[in-house]
Parts: C-alpha cells; structure tokens; sequence
C-alpha cells in the first residue's frame, strides 16, 4: 500500500518556485474531491485545496442516505431521478463497505388526496403538496422502480394495506389506511469517503496534490498562492480553476477576482437518539413520513441509533450552522405524532449537526421546491484572471459521481484532453476488491486473521468500518510492541493501534480530524473525555505535538462538540 501523506508532504516540499499546474480545486467536500479523482485517473495534474479538512463543510451534514429522490417526481425532476437512482446502484457496488441498501416504509394516511396539487407541482406551481394519499405513493413507487432499473441491486416495491403495514411497523400510528415499501441506501462513513476519494486521486497520479487547512491568500495575475497550516506557502498557475466551495462559492469567486451570486442555500438539520426501543422496532427500514406541517422528515437506525431529520430552512452562514432548540422539538413531535406508543423526549439525543445545502439561488416559496440538481457554469477567463472558473452548484450527496463526470469531461475538452477511463465501474477506497458475498467474506477474514494474528471478530470489525483498507491497519497492530490489546477508554471497539494508524496514514492535521472524520466514534455517542485524552496521546506521540498543543486540541474538540453538536464532554465526566 502506497504511503499517501508521506509521498504528498515530500511533492509539497519540492514546490520552492511557482509551479504550472493543470486544474486548481478549491474545496474538497464531495463533488471537489469526486472531481478530482476523476481528473487524476484521466491523467490530468491536479491540486485540491480546502481551507478546513476533507469533507469537513456541508458534505459532513447530510442525511446519510444514497437515495434516487422519490420526492422529486412530483416536481417533474425526472432526469435527476433517473441519474441519482443509477448513482445509488453503482455506490452500492463501488463502496460496498459503507453504502448498504435501505428498505423504507411510507405511512399512507388516505386514498387519493394530494394528487390535484401534485398535478399543480408537476405542471410549475410553486405550492408543495400536501398528504400524498395510496394512489400518489402508488404511482410514484412505480416509477421509482422504473427509474432504478439500470445495475438494478435491489428489490422492487411492494404496496401494504393497512393491516400488514402495521406488523411490518407495529408502532406506527393506527391512523395510517395502507403503507409502501421501497429500497434506497444508506452510507455509515459519508467523511471516510471523501477522503477515500482524494486518496485515490493521489494514487492515481503521482504529479497530483492535495492538502488540507490550506488558505487561499491571493490571486494576483493568474498565479494562486497559499498558505499551508505549518506556516509555508507556495503558489502555482493553473490552466483552469474549479470552485468547489459549497456554500462558500461566490466568496471563493470573489477572492478569484470573479464574482458571483450562484448560492441560494437552506439549512439541514438532523438529531440522533439513544432509542434501543425503537431502532429495534424499525427493523433495519426507515420511516420516510409526512410531519404535520406537510415537510418530510425520515427516521432510521444508524449505528445502533435513530437518526432523525431533517429540516429545511432558508440560511446563508455556512461558518455557524447548527441545530437549534426548535428544530430540536420539531423533530421530537414528529416522531411522538408518527410513533405515540413510544416516549420522546430532549434526554435522549446524544448527537444534533446542521449543514448548509449549496443550492442554486432561487426565488421559489417553499425551500423543498429549489431544484436539486447539478449545474458548473463557467466563467471565461479575463485580463485580470487569465483562467476560467468551473463553479459546482447544487447537486446531491448521491450523484457526485456523475456530477464529477460532467465537470471532468468540460474540463478534458478545455484542455483538448481525452477520457481514458470511466468511473462508473471504479470502486473506492476500501471498497476495492471487497468480498462481495457470505463466503469470499469468511475467506478474506479467515486470511487476514492468519496473516496478522488477530482474531477474526476484530477483522471483521476493522473491515466493516475501512473496507479492505482494515488489511493496512492489521498488518499495523500486528507489527506492534502493543498488538491489538489496547484499547480506547469507554470505547472497547477502538483500539490505539487503529487511531495510530489513522494519525499517520490519512492527512490528520487537528485532533478533531480523527474524532468527527475519520472515525465515526463522536456521532456513535461512544466518544467521553477520557476516551479523547486517549486519542491525543495517541495523536500527539504520532504527530509529535507537545503537551500544550495536544492540551489546545483536546479543548478544540469540546468545544466543537458543545457548541455545534450538543455533546458536553466536560460535564458528562463531571
């Protein structure tokens, strides 16, 4: 296995003078890092930039769903279904180590209501439907069905009245006349596979680079120059600039000399609670519902929590985005209205966070109504700026593949490139050479406990959270003084060998890096203060900071738990 980090430090080091470069990416949540790693397998020399760590922006902040968008149906959004339901199928095979298939129930509380306001939708209103009774869901199944054909990996629909609905989900509200089934996806590890995807960028080739906490500090006759987080700068001159910034677009163009009003964003906000009782009763489906209010919320068990969201709401400060008290108690009374057998209440959220969606600005009255899909306007170069710049507006979670596609194709006809390899059969970080069945699964852990000595239920663990990248990490703890033995305090299900390995393998730069990033132990609700007083000894021993900067990153962390996440560590040890 290459040494990513270490091989891009020592490129990083090489570039004393202003360096010529293909294409500049500033921003690597999905469609900057997607991006990327599609120019880097057709041979394009490339840069990415972000200004926090990868995936650190709104692509930290979605539902975790890797779904084909059944609600736009009724907006006519038909291509966008058609390309995000493909998008969902080629996941499921290319990063079959955190994307998995998702059954989803859909209470239905009449027969026919809604269908003249869909029919208003459909045809432009810009009034979002109300109660969509069987006959709606119906139809939409059905052509959800139709629009997933394509590398179909998962079952079709089925349609339930009211009684078996009930036993499918028996503490859904008796209110309901009938419920639908369907299958979308969920995806455990959304940052994971940011980084994945710059990694694989970097592999792919040897003249690309990428680097995190990186500031643009100017623009001056085409040459961009940075300011990297030890302290160093450098500076190239890119053919072309792609602005991948999010909701931070149009201040990325303004800071290019090329400004924009691109952004129109809404808020996105998600809860997750310690409910055993209800993540039991969902039985591995989610609860895709209507709220009171008319929104969709969604209700689904992840890693052994309900996650619960999301809101949608006009915003524009991407920088202090988090979930507030009201959304807080709006979700609680959705799911008490939706579920009234069970309890509810503000003590059992662990875990609250909050994203701006970098929608197209629109003037639509309902935010549920901004289109979803994908755009990258272009702006032409000029004296002051001899490079275009590639803007990525809107899209979904879901479609960054093909979202990266389009842009890499605009891209290799600029440069009067060609394309050598598709992505769409490419897999991804650990997903690559993943067993893909019970038995080349059992052969895989059988091996790799031989090999490294561990046994096989901690194979198996490292490989359902890293895909076969848990090989490296083996191989990692058996060459240790310390195995495998040591473990995170309060978290039995890390050890300190596998946090070592991320300190020195995956571009950590903040503590917070590993905790929010690269592992999943904060939102799991697993992370306590002593656990994280483990993680930075581990951390600072790796990276070799001294006790008052490990201090300084240990108080980042809680404070970023507190203030943005509904995590008090500080008083949860008191």
């Amino acid at each position: 296995m290459i040494d990513i980090s270490a091989a891009n430090t020592l490129r990083f080091q090489d570039l004393g003078a202003i360096k010529d470069i293909d294409v500049v990416i500033l921003g690597a949540g999905i469609n900057g890092a997607g991006t990327f790693r599609d120019l880097c397998v057709q041979g394009v020399d490339c840069l990415i930039v972000d200004k926090a760590d990868f995936g650190s922006g709104t692509s930290s902040a979605p539902s975790r769903l890797i779904h084909g968008g059944l609600k736009y149906l009724e907006t006519g959004e038909f291509g966008l279904v058609a390309q995000s339901t493909l998008e969902r199928n080629l996941l499921l095979r290319n990063a079959p180590h955190c994307v998995e298939p998702l059954p989803t129930f859909i209470p239905v509380f009449s027969w026919t209501r809604g269908i003249w306001a869909a029919l208003r939708t459909l045809t432009g209103s810009t009034t979002a439907p109300r109660s969509r009774g069987a006959v709606l869901v119906k139809i939409g199944l059905r052509m959800y069905d139709f629009f997933g054909s394509r590398n179909r990996v998962m079952p079709n629909h089925r349609f339930l009245f009211k009684k078996k609905a009930l036993k499918e989900m028996p503490h859904v509200t008796p209110a309901i006349v009938a419920g639908g089934i369907y299958y979308d996806a969920k995806i455990s590890r959304p940052e994971r596979l940011v980084y994945e995807l710059v990694a694989d960028g970097l592999q792919a080739n040897e003249n690309a680079l990428a680097t995190n906490f990186t500031a643009l500090i100017s623009s001056e006759n085409g040459v961009l120059t940075f300011k990297r987080a030890n302290g160093e700068t450098f500076s190239v001159r890119p053919k072309l600039v792609i602005n991948a910034a999010g909701p931070w677009i149009d201040h990325a163009n303004a800071s290019l000399n090329a400004p924009s009003k691109l952004i129109g964003g809404t808020k996105g906000s998600h809860i997750l609670l310690d409910h055993p009782e209800l993540v039991k009763s969902l039985n591995g489906h989610m609860i895709y519902f209507e709220a009171d209010d008319g929104r969709i919320c969604l209700v689904y068990d992840y890693l052994g929590l309900a996650m619960v969201g999301s809101t949608d709401i006009p915003a524009s400060d991407p920088e202090n985005v988090r979930c507030e008290e009201p959304e807080i108690e709006y979700f609680l009374e959705s799911v008490r209205s939706l579920l009234p057998s069970l309890r509810f209440s503000s003590d059992q959220v662990v875990y609250t966070y909050s994203g701006i969606r970098p929608l197209p600005a629109s003037d639509a009255s309902s935010p549920g109504l901004i289109s979803r899909d994908h755009s990258a306007p272009v702006m032409e170069p000029t004296a002051e700026r001899p490079f275009s710049v590639v803007s990525l507006v809107g899209g979904k979670w879901t479609t960054f593949r093909g979202f990266s596609e389009e842009v890499a194709d605009l891209v290799l006809k600029r440069l009067q490139r060609t394309r050598r390899q598709s992505t769409q059969q490419l897999a991804i970080g650990g997903g690559r050479q993943f067993p893909g069945d019970a038995a080349q699964r059992r052969a895989w852990l059988a091996a790799a406990a031989q090999k490294s000595g561990i046994d096989m239920k901690r194979a198996e663990t490292l490989l359902s959270r890293y895909g076969t990248t848990a090989s490296a990490i083996l191989d990692h703890e058996a060459t240790s003084a310390h195995r495998d033995s040591e473990r995170l305090s309060d978290a039995e299900h890390y050890s300190l060998l596998e946090i070592d390995w991320i300190a020195r393998k995956e571009f950590v730069v903040h503590l917070s890096d590993i905790v929010l990033r690269r592992t999943t132990i904060a939102i799991e609700g697993a992370l306590t203060m002593a656990g994280l007083q483990d993680m930075a000894k581990v951390t600072a021993e790796a990276l070799g900071w001294d006790a008052a900067r490990t201090e300084k990153e240990i108080d980042d962390v809680v404070t970023t738990l507190s203030d943005f996440h509904g995590q008090d560590l500080r008083q949860a040890a008191a």
